[in-house]
């Protein structure tokens, strides 16, 4: 819960690690989105980071790992290559597409994914360098994760607009975004990976919610 500690500490908030009252409030207004839109946000958000624990792509795969998540990519010989080492399969996995150059120039493992909800390749982190305005983040992509550890997530929500299925609480919809954050598509009928925990962390923030504004309140109205 380290970054949100970190961010509650920007804002002036007491750095608790806790979402109550105070802080969703505060991140409703910082972020300029719905209250209802931030319960999925922070739903998905929660699932994705460990709690606000992780702030980049874990790529520590085993062989069989390998085998059934990147079988484009691996066969039974080169999955026994690159087991267990993070940097290879991110160079291998991104080559050529985002932006990135082949294998041998690092770039997967450079722009593997960064912040909340893993913004991946270096033509994404690149044009969230210029939405945000820090250059920095083309030559050193690790600022994502420590200083805009939120906003990128904010910004993949915004870039996709995923907003279009927050307004409203509901299980469709719930899906919806679980989908396009796993699967990367809102319609698919695959059960995204963790469902269970993306419904049982928003369920929490639809809680509070409803403690801040009332279950009869309007989702759209704001602070």
């Amino acid at each position: 819960m380290r970054y949100l500690k970190k961010f509650q500490k920007a804002l002036g908030l007491i750095p608790d690690g806790i979402i109550g009252e105070v802080t969703f409030k505060s991140m409703v207004k910082h972020f300029k989105t719905l209250p209802m839109e931030l319960v999925f946000f922070l739903g998905q958000v929660d699932h994705e980071t460990g709690g606000f624990r992780v702030g980049e792509e874990n790529l520590n795969y085993s062989y069989e790992a390998l085998l059934r998540v990147f079988p484009k990519y691996f066969d039974a010989i080169s999955a026994k290559e690159y087991a267990r080492n993070p940097q290879k399969i991110a160079n291998r996995v991104y080559a050529n597409r985002m932006g990135n150059g082949p294998e041998s120039s690092g770039d997967g493992w450079k722009h593997r994914g960064m912040g909340s909800i893993q913004l991946t390749g270096k033509s994404n982190q690149e044009r969230f360098a210029n939405k945000v305005r820090d250059l920095r983040i083309i030559d050193n992509p690790e600022i994502i994760k420590e200083e805009y550890f939120f906003e990128s997530g904010i910004y993949y929500f915004n870039e996709n607009n995923i907003w279009r299925y927050c307004r409203d609480y509901s299980e469709s919809n719930l899906l919806k975004v679980s989908r396009f954050i796993n699967v990367g598509n809102p319609n698919s009928k695959v059960i995204p990976n963790g469902m269970e925990d993306r419904r049982l962390k928003t369920n929490k923030y639809k809680k509070l919610y409803d403690k801040i504004y009332g279950q009869n309140k309007i989702s759209k109205n704001k602070l």
